[in-house]
């Protein structure tokens, strides 16, 4: 009989990816629904538009409601409502994608760096957070926006990314100071790794999961603060977004003239990708926390218990 030998390298690494595979949580029917929603916004964002008309152009129709040639009817000056829910909708995406990365970069840089240095460095980002922290959102982006005459995409976007790091920047502070401390990364220390490779290779791996639902929470934040500016008429004026057409639809009067499909299809797509990025956001927490896991299946399974038990009393009841 031959014993076979086997590469340790190769048997660690395999060792590894299996562990791996094994943790990785299944697809879960939250985030299959929450993926399923945002991914059809999306691809209906990207693609839309190529395929619609001018949504600024005005035709003599008037209002109207869904007919032959309009999907979803047309505005009091006869524009399109389908073509500008598409371009709205790829507006609406393009503020959240623009306040998502400005987010990330701007919360990882101070919650991360200096959470991992420390002293003077983590001491001023810190206060510079806390002072971030506690100044009103939403005013300073009303005062902000009213103090600028031409408003574009961009513009509103950096408002609100500028206005909305600081909570997600505590928040990643605080982990990474839990991260720093662990056996790992202090023999990485002691073996003479340079600070940004231990950052890179032994922090920020574990800290994905969490930039994620911090991701995805700052996409929620501005589209519904870009939604929220737009109907005050504080959003950008060259390009339409959700906010926008709900802006233009209550300047219309919609709602008293009866127009539903100019005001409910914007306000049914906020609320469809808000709800979409929050199954989402639920489900990363459970990767990031898979207690939160168990507590779930523990409360799912004493609700069917409880069912059981509920119509075995009822059984014994009839007889």
């Amino acid at each position: 009989m031959t014993a076979t030998t086997q590469d340790p390298g190769i048997a660690a690494t395999s060792a590894r990816s299996t562990r791996s595979r094994r943790s990785m949580p299944p697809m879960t029917p939250k985030l299959a629904i929450g993926l399923l929603i945002a991914g059809s916004i999306i691809l209906f964002g990207i693609i839309a538009p190529f395929f619609v008309g001018d949504p600024s152009e005005v035709d003599n129709v008037g209002l109207a409601g869904p007919a032959d040639g309009f999907i979803l009817g047309t505005t009091q000056t006869g524009q399109d409502v389908f073509a500008q829910l598409a371009y709205a909708t790829r507006g609406s995406l393009t503020v959240g994608l623009i306040v998502g990365i400005l987010t990330l970069f701007l919360s990882a840089f101070f919650g991360i760096i200096g959470a991992y240095f420390g002293g003077w460095l983590d001491e001023s980002f810190s206060l510079f957070t806390n002072v971030m922290l506690v100044i009103p959102g939403l005013p300073l982006v009303i005062i902000i926006s009213s103090y600028v005459p031409e408003k574009s995409i961009l513009l509103v976007s950096v408002v609100l990314a500028i206005t909305g790091w600081a909570g997600s920047a505590r928040v990643l502070r605080g982990f990474t100071l839990s991260v720093r401390n662990r056996d790992y990364v202090a023999a990485a220390r002691v073996s003479g790794e340079k600070p940004w490779r231990i950052l890179g290779v032994e922090i920020l791996p574990n800290l994905i999961p969490l930039l994620a639902s911090q991701v995805v929470f700052a996409v929620i934040f501005a589209i519904l603060g870009e939604a929220g500016l737009s109907f005050l008429g504080l959003g950008a004026a060259d390009s339409f977004t959700w906010g926008t057409m709900l802006y233009f639809a209550q300047n219309g009067l919609a709602l008293r003239l009866g127009a539903w499909w100019w005001f409910v299809p914007p306000g049914l797509l906020i609320a469809l990708f808000g709800a979409a990025l929050a199954l989402i956001n639920f489900s990363i927490d459970e990767i990031i926390n898979p207690k939160l896991r168990s507590q779930t299946r523990a409360t799912r399974r004493g609700w069917k218990l409880s069912k059981a038990e509920l119509r075995a009393a009822t059984k014994e009841d009839v007889l």
